[in-house]
């Protein structure tokens, strides 16, 4: 594996819900200094966290995502995501932790035996 790391929006959802999966994606969580957020991701769990808790709970898990390094769309990463046969917001995280020769963690199945991903099956 890599010194960098990606934590898919479902490792996000799993952490910040303290469920009994949230420990898989707590090292990479919590190590803030070579932790990668793609800015789709925080899209996304701020937008579940918006529908399932409200505005000041998702606020605040935004603020929360963005102590590791927030990578935003551009061109160059837009067109590298479009290369992988994945759905659109799975080939922009995959593209960003790539990009970053990051270690991938996740439990969608989609990325399951990638490269440089740490898959973890329901």
């Amino acid at each position: 594996m890599t010194d960098f790391n990606v934590v898919d929006s479902s490792g996000w959802l799993e952490y910040l819900a303290d469920s009994d999966r949230s420990g898989l994606y707590a090292g990479a969580i919590e190590d803030a200094a070579h932790l990668i957020v793609p800015v789709i991701s925080i899209y996304e769990v701020f937008k579940n966290v918006l529908r399932a808790r409200g505005e000041d709970d998702a606020l605040q898990i935004a603020s929360v995502m963005q102590s590791g390094l927030v990578v935003d769309l551009d061109t160059s990463l837009a067109l590298e995501a479009a290369r992988h046969k994945l759905p659109f917001a799975d080939s922009i995280i995959y593209a960003t932790a790539l990009r970053y020769n990051a270690t991938l963690w996740t439990q969608d199945g989609d990325f399951n035996g990638l490269p440089n991903v740490r898959y973890f099956s329901n």
